[in-house]
């Protein structure tokens, strides 16, 4: 007959403590799914479905259109498109073409969409005069052999797709009068994003106003992830810069046997790391999306002569359900779930 194994004080505290810690993360989970929103800095997580988080409180509004396209039968990726099409076209000063314009005075805009199931992409940059570019960039995920398209082809590609556009007649004579400025006119009022081009190493010398981004992240009912990223980029940018928002693994990033996440703040900063990619291979690590978020902040900040004045912030979710966000500054995004409608904001990191 075997002998009932007897536990020592030091074991039975140690069970104990394991015992509470895992009732700790239950009821949060419990608590987030009955709508209730966990303290700042927690960690967060839900069983409720479809679960949507974007970037900034004007994502709020994105984020209702997102879930009205799922309650009428729509996947994952039609909640991208229309949510993220909704802030396009809301008069936004960051996204679409309301978007403050480039240097030459017009906008030029960048965005990205990815679907996990097949691993799916599609992107466009530097477009102009078309008034949704998310759904351009799907068009070119579904209806090319390509991953990105740039510039004047892909306006005309989106063109072909029947997608709206509005007119560009006076972008050449912007350009040209552009142009004839002085180099030290152009682009003055931009984030510079290189330490040798900014004395002071700051991030943002600038209005802190003149950059943004929409990113926003869907996990669906039956386990599908799907991801959009769109902008206007930086106000007063030069013309055919191009940010993180449309690269794929920067300013997005989906792995649908893993999770998502994306990028706002200064793409230079973003993409010279490949920011998402990097939350989503530390969340395949096991790590929370939080935690996944500021951990790629600081390995960025560890490595970057700036430091931490970086202008950058990262939201993720992961399969499980649980999701997160961080930034250099304090954070507040959005996120949607059955029961859940809010603006939650992440302290800057410390």
């Amino acid at each position: 007959m075997q002998r009932p194994v007897l536990l020592g004080k030091c074991q039975v505290f140690q069970v104990l403590l394991i015992a509470f810690f895992a009732v700790g993360d239950h009821r949060l989970l419990d608590r987030s799914a009955m709508g209730q929103a966990p303290a700042t800095g927690e960690r967060r997580g839900t069983d409720a479905r479809p679960l949507i988080i974007s970037t900034w409180p004007f994502g709020l509004a994105g984020n209702e259109q997102a879930l009205k396209a799922i309650s009428e039968g729509g996947s994952t990726l039609d909640a991208v498109e229309r949510g993220i099409g909704f802030v396009e076209s809301s008069g936004n000063q960051s996204v679409g073409l309301s978007g403050k314009p480039n240097g030459a005075g017009y906008a030029q805009l960048d965005s990205c969409i990815m679907h996990g199931p097949g691993h799916l992409a599609g992107s466009v940059a530097a477009i102009e005069g078309i008034v949704h570019p998310i759904s351009a960039a799907r068009r070119v995920m579904e209806k090319s052999p390509h991953v990105m398209m740039v510039g004047e082809g892909a306006r005309l590609f989106a063109i072909e797709q029947g997608l709206e556009s509005v007119a560009i007649d006076d972008h050449v004579q912007k350009l040209r009068a552009y142009q004839s400025l002085p180099m030290s006119e152009r682009g003055k009022d931009a984030v510079l994003a290189h330490p040798a081009l900014d004395k002071k190493g700051e991030a943002v010398p600038g209005p802190k106003d003149n950059h943004d981004t929409i990113a926003m992240l869907v996990l669906g009912a039956d386990g599908t992830i799907s991801g959009g990223c769109s902008t206007s980029g930086l106000s007063n940018k030069l013309p055919g810069r191009v940010g993180d928002s449309p690269i794929i693994g920067s300013g997005l990033y989906v792995d649908n046997s893993v999770g998502a996440a994306g990028a706002t703040g200064v793409g230079e900063n973003v993409m010279r790391y490949c920011g998402s990619f990097l939350v989503v291979e530390f969340m395949r690590q096991g790590m929370h999306p939080t935690d996944a978020c500021r951990k790629v902040i600081e390995r960025i900040a560890s490595i970057d002569p700036r430091g931490e004045k970086l202008d950058i912030n990262f939201i993720a979710l992961d399969k499980q359900g649980r999701f997160g966000a961080a930034g250099t500054g304090d954070f507040p995004h959005s996120v949607t779930y059955p029961g859940f409608h809010e603006v939650i904001t992440s302290p800057r990191l410390r």
